[in-house]
């Protein structure tokens, strides 16, 4: 196993500023979490890792957990999860509801399945949201109430989601950067959150942080300059196009992706939609390429942005080790902190 003195690990993490001090670690049990914005090579170096250390992954991937959802999410290979046990790929279909308090709970529980079995859990994923709730614990907030809900989704359907957006900005202006105009799901919570509770939604807190008193999260993000990712991304929706993806729509749609709120919203599948209500004509489907790419884009965008706000978080710039180095990091960071 290649080595590294303190003195190299500095030079080659990107150095990011902690916004509070984390307390050292002491005899918790460890968890490998590895972060990064979506096509950055997430899922190769997750496999290295698990199989040099005994892991079993535990996808941190809002949409993966839908049966079918494929191509577009990026799943590891029917062959890739028999050579190591993933957690939280397929374990919905679409006509079933998941939040983050679910995976929270259905994370936690793979976590000590893993620990009983004497292996090492590796959360792997690009949704900070849920990464952020394992750590500190999911969330409080009011359990949604229908008829409001159902307002707030007529209102949208009547009004648009700019100008629902626009009351959640004026609302809870930090809440709302922390989201798009395009996150209709997010904006009408957050509308019904500040309703029912009379507080913004940036001001609730978590409902635990004892697991950072129980658990060691050795926690990575791992990045490429944005230029070279832009290239990545773009490259990858190409190929997601030419691996089948339209036609893994149009099963989906047949299966009900309209009818599940969030899983139609996710990137790629809401622009195929879009094209498939469309006319179809050529001038249709360069719009929907090009929609794809920018959402993709955007999404990077947003997951950089996430986790420059979590302090646990080491930066790995891939473009400065090859990533069977940055494994070999990674385990030993693992193997040296016991």
């Amino acid at each position: 196993m290649v080595t590294f003195e303190d003195t190299e690990l500095r030079i080659l993490l990107t150095p990011f500023p902690q916004k509070k001090k984390i307390p050292a670690p002491s005899q918790k049990k460890k968890v490998i979490l590895i972060a990064g914005p979506t096509a950055v090579g997430k899922t190769r170096l997750s496999l290295i890792v698990a199989k040099a250390i005994g892991g079993e992954i535990i996808s941190a991937d809002s949409m993966q957990v839908y049966r079918g959802m494929d191509i577009g999410t990026a799943k590891a290979s029917l062959e890739e999860r028999r050579q190591i046990p993933h957690h939280l790929i397929d374990s919905r279909d679409l006509d079933e509801s998941f939040n983050v308090v679910e995976f929270y709970e259905e994370a936690m529980h793979a976590m000590k399945e893993i620990f009983d079995k004497g292996g090492v859990p590796i959360i792997v994923g690009g949704t900070g949201f849920y990464i952020h709730s394992l750590i500190y614990g999911p969330p409080s907030g009011p359990p949604s109430e229908p008829e409001l809900r159902k307002s707030l989704e007529a209102e949208m359907k009547e009004k648009g989601t700019a100008v629902l957006y626009e009351r959640l900005r004026v609302l809870d202006p930090e809440y709302a950067k922390a989201i798009t105009q395009n996150d209709r799901h997010k904006i009408i919570r957050g509308l019904e959150i500040i309703s029912l509770a009379n507080q913004k939604v940036s001001e609730l807190s978590s409902v635990t942080s004892e697991n950072l008193d129980l658990f060691d999260f050795r926690s990575w993000f791992i990045h490429i300059p944005r230029e070279i990712l832009y290239q990545k991304i773009e490259m990858r929706c190409d190929e997601m196009i030419a691996a089948g993806f339209v036609d893994e729509v149009k099963r989906l749609e047949k299966e009900g992706l309209r009818s599940n709120r969030t899983a139609c919203q996710a990137i790629g599948y809401r622009q195929c939609l879009d094209y498939l209500d469309s006319a179809q004509t050529q001038e249709d489907w360069d719009r929907f390429i090009a929609a794809f790419k920018q959402a993709s884009r955007n999404l990077a965008k947003r997951q950089f942005t996430w986790f420059k706000r979590e302090p646990l978080f080491r930066w790995l710039d891939l473009q400065k080790v090859p990533l069977e180095t940055a494994a070999e990091m990674i385990i030993q960071d693992y193997e040296l902190s016991f």
